[in-house]
């Protein structure tokens, strides 16, 4: 009796497109294996198997959209005694540790000379010859399917070493090496991505000292892609600029004071946000995007303002939704509701979506400026550092001025530098009289 796999709560998502599939009709998976990568308008999730056992029947493919309930695929579960019967032997689990059997070779996995003599006595047929083998037939773990759909590489066309031709990961490793090869050779292309950049030389760091293989969490493994894409698509401008915070921090100080007995805390930042939605509303061009026609922008007549929140898991960026309807103690416990929610690794799809300007802050870390990259389909970020005392002229004397530093990120392509400097020094105009904010 075939067991339906259904996607499972993954908060308020609808008609979430389906990325990639990482099983296919025959495979053996384990419960919790990854079955598909789903792909919303801020994260890719992947979507594991509630059971175990051989797969039967697909019911989506890659192109196609899910929700919670929607039926992945048909499983016939493992039995208790010994597992599925098939051409196969075990499952997911099983494949795992033939892989990092067959990797050691002898030595430690993926560290030292260990690594290194594990592949070059592996057996090599085709040497570093990546061979297309006609066939949609070959024998993979889901998390070997996962890293080759990754690094772009076809697993039809990869030799596999393991035990009855099992791809390995290393045979996947070595395919990329020769496909960027490959490239490079062809047209200058490296293994970075193409667009006629090199590729970065690999260097076996362990001949130098101890070296360790620490994996990134999944939220970098996320996040890196799109940034790498912002960086290489947007033209990137930084403009640089100060406020004087003296009165409004004065303020804020004595809203905190009444808010830490109510059981929350009052920031500067969100104060930044109340004058970035004044600054917005002034400059429409910093709450837009980009037309896909590239002709166009994309004037967006709400404004709901994401902030960058470290997390033991990496950054992420929650939202404030229509933050031009709040006032500042409203917004004061969002932040703070919405940053413990991302520490606790709570936040709902809904609470990362349809942010139309971002910032980002390092508060109390240090700093005096750095270059956010812009948040596509954003068009522009906004960096905040810690405020300093600075001694400022004021045309007879020097006086001390607590001073705010703001780096301002924009798409070159939606905005000029005139046009920045000018929301920029709206900010600090802002920023420096809490009054102004109620205008």
């Amino acid at each position: 009796m075939a067991t339906e796999v259904k996607v499972p709560d993954i908060g308020d998502f609808d008609d979430v497109p389906v990325v990639a599939v990482l099983v296919k009709e025959g495979d053996k998976i384990e419960k919790e294996d990854p079955l598909i990568e789903l792909e919303s308008d801020k994260a890719t999730m992947e979507v594991p198997s509630s059971h175990a056992g051989t797969v039967k029947e697909m019911k989506l493919k890659e192109g196609d959209t899910a929700q919670e309930g929607t039926v992945i695929l048909l499983i016939e579960e493992a039995d208790e005694g010994g597992g599925d019967s098939g051409d196969a032997s075990g499952g997911g689990e099983e494949e795992e540790k033939e892989e990092k059997a067959e990797a050691k070779g002898g030595g430690q996995e993926g560290y030292g000379d260990g690594g290194q003599k594990s592949q070059s006595a592996a057996p090599e047929p085709q040497s570093n010859t990546v061979v297309d083998t006609g066939s949609d037939k070959f024998h993979a773990s889901p998390s070997v399917r996962a890293f080759a759909r990754h690094v772009d590489v076809d697993l039809r066309q990869v030799n596999g070493t393991g035990r009855k031709g099992r791809i390995l990961r290393e045979d996947v490793e070595k395919a990329l090496k020769a496909q960027s090869g490959g490239q490079a050779a062809a047209g200058g292309k490296g293994a970075q991505g193409g667009m006629g950049i090199p590729p970065i030389p690999e260097v076996d760091f362990s001949k130098f000292g101890p070296v360790e293989n620490v994996e990134m969490t999944r939220i970098q493994k996320i996040s890196g892609p799109a940034l790498h894409r912002s960086w290489l698509n947007i033209p990137h401008v930084t403009h640089n600029e100060d406020a004087n915070i003296d009165v409004t921090d004065d303020y804020r100080k004595e809203l905190d004071t009444q808010a830490k007995e109510e059981g929350y805390r009052v920031t500067l930042l969100s104060f930044v946000v109340k004058a970035s939605v004044s600054a917005l509303k002034t400059h429409w061009q910093f709450n837009s995007s980009l037309h896909p026609d590239g002709d166009k922008l994309i004037r967006k007549n709400f404004y709901n303002i994401g902030f960058a929140a470290d997390t033991p898991n990496g950054l992420m960026v929650p939202v404030i939704k229509d933050a031009d309807k709040k006032g500042i103690v409203e917004i004061s416990k969002e932040l703070g509701d919405l940053s413990a929610a991302a520490r606790d690794g709570k936040l709902k799809g809904d609470d990362m979506k349809g942010a139309t300007f971002t910032i980002s802050s390092l508060g109390g870390i240090g700093g005096t400026s750095f270059t956010p990259i812009v948040n596509a389909p954003e068009v522009a970020i906004l960096g905040l550092t810690k405020y300093w005392m600075k001694p400022i002229w004021n045309g007879e004397e020097f006086v001390p001025q607590k001073t705010l530093p703001m780096s301002l990120s924009y798409d070159h392509r939606a905005i000029d530098g005139a046009l920045a400097a000018k929301f920029a020094a709206r900010l600090a105009y802002l920023m420096a009289d809490p009054r102004r904010l109620m205008l």
